[in-house]
């Protein structure tokens, strides 16, 4: 991994440019996983790297459970398998964005909750229309998967409004973090609308803005465990049911839309209600949402292939 590292740096210009549009990629998956209803795993499949993540996210984790088990020389094998050079800077944008715009999403949501919730919603519609020409052989029947997804999902998010935990202990930062890197892995369902769902966002969100490194830091402990569970599974589900997993990603994107509807019904958003006032604005910022994820997914694809290339093995 050292040698890797080190090869890391002497890349050919070419190389170097495809990391940084990494990086930015790993912006964007940031700023998604901030926002409650959108997910870093829609903007992972919108610039066609989610498969790539996943494999990685997978090998990963299986090297942290070779070198729990001692098994040097299979850790070291597993190490080799992960592509460094799509995680480092993929994470590096991620935190970027989590350190520079937690404190101005939070103003943005509270002074324009209209505005932006049109224009995640204008996001997630474009990531759906995106995801499903991802599918390799579309059929009826993925349409009758992503339906029931979509319409599950839709329900159970308007089951009740959500609730608010006071002063957590850090356990309970550690089973929040555990929790939400399953959603944050998928399309559709964020990491923010888990914790806005078992009442931990304030204090998660709070964490981040006063800078409460060891409330982050046992938080992100409980996603590494759990991202190490659940990257098993997710691989294998990809690897041997495609199209089938693919339907039910776009399924949960849909359904997801319930959360950024512009226009609850009073003080409780479990519960759908029309617009008012001016609709000019929230449609502007819907339309500016649609058009980013085209505008993100065109610039990110390469002549047809794999939208951020695989670079060689570090």
């Amino acid at each position: 991994m050292i040698l890797g590292l080190r090869n890391f740096a002497g890349h050919t210009p070419g190389t170097l440019i495809r990391i940084l549009r990494t990086l930015v990629g790993g912006f964007f998956m940031g700023s998604a996983d901030l926002v409650p209803g959108v997910s870093g795993g829609t903007i992972a499949l919108v610039i066609g790297i989610y498969e790539r993540l996943v494999r990685s996210i997978r090998e990963g984790s299986a090297a942290l459970g070779s070198l729990l088990k001692g098994d040097r020389r299979s850790f070291q094998e597993r190490l080799r398998e992960v592509e460094w050079s799509l995680l480092l800077p993929l994470l590096a944008g991620i935190l970027l964005a989590i350190y520079t715009l937690a404190g101005i999403l939070e103003h943005q949501l509270e002074t324009n909750p209209e505005i932006m919730a049109g224009a995640f919603f204008g996001l997630v519609v474009g990531s759906v229309l995106i995801a499903w020409r991802l599918l390799k052989f579309p059929r009826i029947e993925h349409v009758v998967v992503a339906l029931i997804v979509a319409a599950l999902v839709f329900w159970v998010l308007g089951l009740g409004e959500e609730a608010t935990v006071s002063d957590p202990s850090l356990v309970v930062f550690f089973g929040s973090g555990a929790l939400a890197i399953c959603a944050m892995i998928l399309p559709g369902i964020s990491g923010s609308l888990i914790l806005l769902l078992i009442g931990m966002y304030p204090a998660v969100l709070g964490a981040v803005n006063d800078r409460g490194y060891t409330e982050i830091g046992i938080f992100a402990l409980g996603a590494i465990i759990g991202l190490a569970f659940f990257s098993q599974l997710l691989n294998w589900a990809l690897r041997e049911h495609h199209d089938v997993v693919l339907a039910g990603l776009v399924g949960l994107m849909a359904g997801s839309l319930r959360v950024v509807w512009p226009w609850p019904d009073g003080v409780d958003s479990s519960e759908l209600g029309g617009p008012q006032g001016d609709l000019g604005p929230v449609t502007l910022a819907t339309l500016v949402g649609l058009v980013a994820v085209f505008v993100i997914s065109r610039v990110a694809s390469t002549r047809g292939h794999e939208r951020i290339e695989p670079l060689e093995r570090l």
